[in-house]
């Protein structure tokens, strides 16, 4: 990215937006025309910002989003999100109303939900949630005929969607849990079907898309998909001979200061990282603050000039110092990747997750919402 685009800052994002509609291409291909998309761009669009990466979708052709609030719903339709929106988290009472004015699709998943909308009597449409087996949000197989009777006695709600949540589906070699939640899915939706309903159905986010077919019905919702990211190591290597997901998120930082300190010398807070020998540290203008994990103390690194520096010492707030004592030509001001690729080398999201023991998904959402996107 040209320096100027982001003058004044010291620590960006970059989105490629080739990469994008690559990822969104392979889903739409592999569902078939017959099938609905539905994206899922809930917690700031997994980090890579909620409305930008909405307009990219909606250009692209999907049919609907999916986020967690109707806060963030509000905030997509406030920007010229024209195509249905649904809130897949729960909704606050006083915020029924909201989303009927903004035509904003809501999940009702227990009889407390359902009885709050019914009393505000706004028009509104709906998607009932059913518990198969994850044992989060939604009604019991044994609770639907009950919903089916507190519907039929309501005007104002529009039934649009029925839907349930996978558990165990990103195993290809471990189907059986999800292949039994398919079933209990199926007989709920032949209850509702037999009671005059024609509601669109689904089931299967990422993994449940890619690895069980029979899971699409009318419609999917892909999330970490779309981003470029595997939803597991056994879905990738099951699938990557087939087709390849490109990441679309470069996080990159710059070098403020450049010193030579003696072996021995102890680095940051407590003295927690050591110069194992005469040392160049350089000193960049990130930390835990922007989302950067401070348990990447003294085991993660970064790319400078295409080679890696190992963090020395703790991750601050805004900082962390890193070690350069093998790179060569560097100068205050150079590009410091965090993640994406630097000449030929690349650190991936993956590889950071797998060094901290933890998600990716939780790494990408954690990144601080208010450093700049850009979409290129």
């Amino acid at each position: 990215m040209q320096k100027e685009l982001r003058h004044g800052l010291r620590t960006w994002i970059e989105i490629d937006k080739k990469a994008v509609k690559h990822n969104y291409n392979i889903f739409r291909n592999y569902i078939g025309k017959d099938c609905k998309m539905l994206s899922v761009v809930k917690s700031n669009a997994y980090g890579h910002n909620l409305v930008e990466f909405a307009h990219e979708q909606e250009k692209l052709g999907a049919d609907f989003l999916g986020v967690d609030s109707v806060r963030e719903a509000m905030a997509l339709r406030k920007d010229g999100i024209k195509i249905p929106i649904l809130v897949l988290g729960y909704t606050l009472p006083e915020m029924i109303a909201e989303a009927s004015k903004k035509n904003i699709s809501i999940t009702v998943s227990n009889f407390e939900s359902l009885s709050a909308l019914i009393q505000t009597k706004e028009k509104i449409k709906i998607h009932i949630k059913v518990d198969t087996g994850m044992f989060r949000h939604g009604f019991g197989e044994e609770d639907v005929p009950k919903v089916l009777e507190k519907l039929k006695k309501n005007k104002y709600i529009s039934l649009e969607g029925l839907f349930t949540h996978f558990s165990m589906s990103k195993d290809p070699n471990y189907p059986t849990y999800t292949k039994s939640q398919i079933e209990k899915f199926n007989r709920s939706k032949e209850v509702f079907i037999k009671a005059g309903y024609s509601p669109i159905c689904h089931t299967g986010a990422t993994s449940g898309t890619l690895l069980f077919k029979e899971a699409h019905f009318d419609m999917v919702r892909v999330g970490i998909g779309l981003y470029g990211i595997w939803p597991s190591e056994e879905s990738k290597l099951f699938f990557e001979d087939k087709f390849s997901l490109k990441p679309i998120l470069s996080w990159k930082t710059i070098v403020s200061e450049i010193k030579k300190i003696n072996k021995d010398s102890r680095v940051g807070y407590d003295g927690a990282g050591v110069a194992k020998r005469n040392s160049s540290i350089a000193i960049c203008p990130i930390g835990y603050w922007h989302g950067y994990p401070r348990a990447l103390s003294n085991i993660g690194y970064v790319l400078i000039n295409g080679q890696k520096a190992k963090i020395l010492g703790r991750v601050c707030m805004d900082i962390i110092i890193v070690d350069v004592t093998d790179i060569k030509n560097m100068k205050v001001g150079d590009e410091v990747v965090i993640i994406g690729k630097s000449k030929n080398t690349e650190i991936t999201a993956d590889e950071i997750s797998i060094l901290l023991g933890g998600s990716t998904y939780e790494l990408l959402t954690r990144i601080n919402p208010l450093i700049k996107r850009f979409y290129v």
